[in-house]
This record gives structure tokens, C-alpha cells and sequence, in this order.
């Protein structure tokens, strides 16, 4: 339940301001305040006034320019106070009341980042943080405890400075691992990572400086910046510049979902994004692949030598069987004797310096073997607006595009998904 209040206006037909009807001098102000308001003019037919005129009645009158008017505004509570100051000296006849308004849904249909939000309505508050001489272990073990993928950097007056990601702490502090997979393995080994950082700070490897958002800011330009920057979360600051919060895309996909229809209960109707239409439009067909019988040896060497974290599978006719992440490899590999040694040689998987006890155990399996086959998929002519739900309410970072035969076209990722809701959206039967 959001709060809201209504602001009842009673006045009347006569009254004016500036020269214009005092209902348009309203209406004007509150648009113009750019604020999640909605204003709506109701003229009574009859009506009474403090000095005891009635106006309007049963009978026809020829002409009645004093009928009652009242003006209702619905707006959220933390913007009451710009909207009864602008309004205030408007108000030169009449009685204005305030009352609570507990509101269930606020809904704009013709945008998918509703125009009402502001960052500091959906922004994780008090975010976790770290100072510039912070040691990297006490970051990656934030990161570690944390469902968060980067910190911001402050200073002695906590303003961002920096941000700390965990590709920060692979790239440039050279951890053997990314936090997700080191999470996995007991606390002897994780312990051995975390001292060969404890030596580095924060300043060394932070990236700088803080692509930062004011707290007041619609939702709608927090998210273009993200697009524009290449960022995946923004830390969020107040008006002294001083950290309040975190803005993650995840934040901004949960408000999709909250406050946009869903349109597979809209019989049919589509809602295209910008030009875009259909699942075909944002995916990337960069995606690498393999065969069902390549040796995961050879799928090892792929990951590692490209710098990603999966593959997709397909047969010799293209049709998509799977996804191989590098959690599954560990996954199936977890219990053999040196493969804690085997992944840590480099960021990911080294082609050299395999050890001899592992090699032959590598080969005996193949993709197919450790691939997930339980993927969610989509056609490539699926609309752009189900595809966008279907990944935000499943969580889903990579989306397999497929086509009417099973055929492999492409991937949707977290990225093109945040570029294709910064569009407004066109409703259309």
C-alpha cells in the first residue's frame, strides 16, 4: 500500500486568477510541477456559499455563470508539500482540505518505467560501503555476504568516490575467481583467496570517479544514465552530495513488474518499446557455442580464453539443447582431486598448466554431460513486452532466442533488457 493524499479545491465558477479561469491556472501549475499527480475539474449543477447565495436548481435558468466547481488532486504524500505551495496563492476563494489516500496500484500505461517514480522511492537505502584504505579482503567478504555486485568508495564526508566491482577484483587485483564461485568452496580455501588480497586497498583498483544519481531524480533519467554510462548500479546521493542509497538495475526490473500491466492478461493487446517489437529486435547473435560431444576439457579452454561465464549447446542443425555455465563445471567437478588448482590458475580457466590427474577426467566427459538442459527460452517473434516480464519475474540473466524450429537466433541480456525499457511505450489494439 503507497501513501497518497487527495487535495479537495471548492470554489467557484468565478473566480480567476491572472486572467483565466481559476481551475486552468490549477490544472496548469500542477502539470507543470512535473510531479505523480492527477487533477481532475468537477462543475456542480447547484450549490450554497458562505453569504448564503444558491446558485443552479431544478428549474432552467438562462444563464448560470456561479455554479459550484471542485478541483481534486491525488498526489503522493512526499510531494504534498510542492503541490499546496504552488497552488496556495491560486487560491484566492474557497476552502482546500487534505485527506489520506492509501493507494494499491499507480499505474502509467503509456511508459514501462512508470513516470511518477523517483530514484529514492525504489533505491536500496543505507547501502553497505567502504572507505578508499579499506583492505580488498574486507571488500570481497562484503561482496561474499552481499546480493550486491559492486560497493561504492566514500570519504570522510561520505561522498561516492569510487565504486568496487567484482570484475574490479578480478581484473585489476587479480582474483582467481569470481565472488559467485568462490562462495562455493570451503572456508580453508576461500580464507587463501582472501589473504592474497588483504595486502591491496580500495583505492587501488576502484573505478573513478563515481557515477553518482540525486536522490530526487526520476527513475526514468537514473536508468538513462545506466544506459549511457554502461553501469550496472549507480550509487545515490542527497543534495550535499553524500551517500543515501543504491540504485541496481534489479531495483529498476522489480518496478517494471510492480507498476506496469502485465501484458499477458491484456487479451492480446501489444505494447511495442520505442520501434522495437519483438524478441528478435534486442537480442545479440554473438553468442558462443558448441556441439553436444566437444570434451568439456575444450569447453574449459573456450570460457577461459574468452572471458565469459557460458556457452550455449546446439546440435549439428542448430536446434539449442543447453547452456554450460562455469558453476555447472564446477558443479560436476566439485569432489575430483586438483580442480581447485586447475581454476585458479587465471581468472577463469587456464589452457596450460593442466594437471596430468585431471586431464584424462576432463576428457571423459562432454557438453552434453554437463550441460543444463532445463532453460527458459523464447521465440524470436515473441513480443518485446512478454519477453521483458518473462525475465525480470524469473530472474533470468541470459535468454536463449529460438526460432519456430528450435533453432538457436541469439541471447537477451540484463543490458539490451534496461536499453529497451528506456523507451516510452505506445499502447496499441
Amino acid at each position: 500500500m503507497r501513501h497518497y493524499k487527495v487535495i479537495d479545491i471548492f470554489t467557484n465558477e468565478q473566480t480567476w486568477w491572472r486572467g483565466k479561469p481559476v481551475t486552468d491556472a490549477i490544472v496548469e501549475r500542477v502539470r507543470d510541477l512535473k510531479v505523480a499527480a492527477r487533477a481532475m475539474v468537477v462543475k456542480g449543477s447547484q450549490g450554497c456559499y458562505e453569504t448564503g447565495e444558491i446558485t443552479g436548481g431544478g428549474k432552467i435558468e438562462p444563464i448560470t455563470y456561479n455554479v459550484p466547481v471542485r478541483i481534486t488532486i491525488v498526489v503522493p504524500e512526499a510531494e504534498l508539500y510542492r503541490v499546496t505551495r504552488a497552488i496556495e496563492e491560486i487560491i484566492e476563494d474557497g476552502i482546500v482540505g487534505v485527506q489520506d489516500l492509501g493507494v494499491i496500484s499507480h499505474k502509467s500505461p503509456g511508459a514501462l518505467i512508470p513516470l511518477h517514480i523517483r530514484v529514492r522511492d525504489i533505491m536500496t537505502p543505507a547501502p553497505k560501503k567502504v572507505g578508499p584504505s579499506t583492505p580488498l579482503d574486507e571488500v570481497a567478504r562484503l561482496l561474499l555476504a552481499s546480493p550486491f555486485t559492486g560497493l561504492p568508495v566514500v570519504d570522510e564526508q561520505d561522498r561516492p568516490v569510487g565504486v568496487i566491482s567484482r570484475g574490479d577484483l578480478i581484473y585489476k587485483a587479480n582474483m582467481p575467481m569470481r565472488i559467485g564461485l568462490l562462495a562455493r568452496y570451503d572456508g580453508e580455501k576461500t580464507a587463501a583467496v582472501l589473504e592474497g588480497l588483504a595486502s591491496k586497498r580500495a583505492s587501488e583498483i576502484m573505478t573513478q570517479p563515481a557515477v553518482t544519481v540525486g536522490h530526487d531524480k526520476m527513475v526514468s533519467d537514473a536508468v538513462k544514465i545506466m544506459v549511457e554510462k554502461k553501469v550496472k548500479r549507480l550509487p545515490v546521493v542527497d543534495g550535499a552530495g553524500k551517500l543515501v542509497g543504491i540504485l541496481s538495475r534489479l531495483d529498476v526490473f522489480h518496478t517494471v513488474i510492480r507498476d506496469c500491466p502485465d501484458p499477458r492478461g491484456s487479451k492480446g493487446r501489444r505494447i511495442p518499446v520505442d520501434n522495437l517489437q519483438t524478441a528478435s529486435d534486442i537480442m545479440s547473435n554473438s553468442a558462443i557455442t558448441v556441439l553436444p560431444d566437444t570434451p568439456v576439457e575444450q569447453v574449459m579452454d573456450i570460457i577461459g580464453c574468452n572471458d565469459i561465464q557460458r556457452v550455449c549447446v546446439l546440435d549439428r542443425e542448430g536446434r539449442f539443447l543447453g547452456l554450460i555455465a562455469d558453476r555447472d563445471l564446477f558443479t560436476a567437478f566439485s569432489g575430483v582431486p586438483g580442480i581447485w588448482d586447475y581454476a585458479t590458475q587465471s581468472s577463469y580457466w587456464h589452457p596450460d598448466a593442466q594437471p596430468s590427474a585431471l586431464e584424462n577426467h576432463l576428457r571423459s566427459k562432454t557438453a552434453s554431460q554437463v550441460m543444463n538442459s532445463d532453460i527458459v527460452t523464447v521465440r524470436e517473434d515473441d513480443p518485446i513486452d512478454e519477453v521483458l516480464h518473462l525475465m525480470l519475474e524469473r530472474a533470468i540473466k541470459r535468454l536463449p532466442v529460438l526460432d519456430a524450429e528450435g533453432k538457436f537466433k541469439g541471447m537477451i541480456s540484463r543490458d539490451a533488457l534496461l536499453r529497451s525499457v528506456t523507451g516510452p511505450l505506445a499502447a496499441t489494439e
